[in-house]
């Protein structure tokens, strides 16, 4: 059985990020650049929905999560619908606006929600190192 954790859980960290505009139909989250958000291809939860993001220099001082997609593959291409931006005009959320990010499990799972809105992560255990480089090749090839 899954574990279940409310976005108010005491291990949940909470930041605010700012909504951004990345050309003229994409959508980015500026973060801070520290420990919680290593460079690298992340689950991404928006409405319940887990997708996949990719944590990136931003040209600013931060980092950012450039878009939500269906895999891995298209997040590191940013290739395809972008979930984030369909959220952000689902949710009516004008760009330069804050919004919540979780970090439910650091350099894995987020969530991202509207601030005062609460919510609950189905808590998914990240693959070790093995696995994930394994994964990460057969997605490649």
């Amino acid at each position: 059985m899954t574990d279940r954790l409310p976005s108010d859980h005491p291990s949940v960290e909470t930041v605010r990020a700012t909504l951004a505009r990345r050309g003229r139909t994409r959508s980015r989250l500026e973060l801070p650049a520290d420990d919680r958000f290593p460079l690298t291809t992340v689950r991404l939860v928006l409405d319940g929905d887990t997708y996949h993001g990719r944590i990136e220099r931003s040209r600013e001082e931060g980092v950012e999560i450039t878009g939500a997609y269906d895999n891995p593959r298209l997040a590191r291409e940013h290739d395809g619908e972008d979930r984030l931006e369909a959220w952000r005009a689902e949710s009516k959320i004008d760009y330069g606006r804050s919004v919540l990010v979780d970090a439910v499990e650091s350099g894995f799972l987020y969530g991202v929600r509207e601030p005062g809105e609460r919510v609950v992560y189905d808590a998914v255990e990240s693959p070790d190192e093995g696995l994930a480089a394994i994964a990460r090749d057969l997605d490649d090839g």
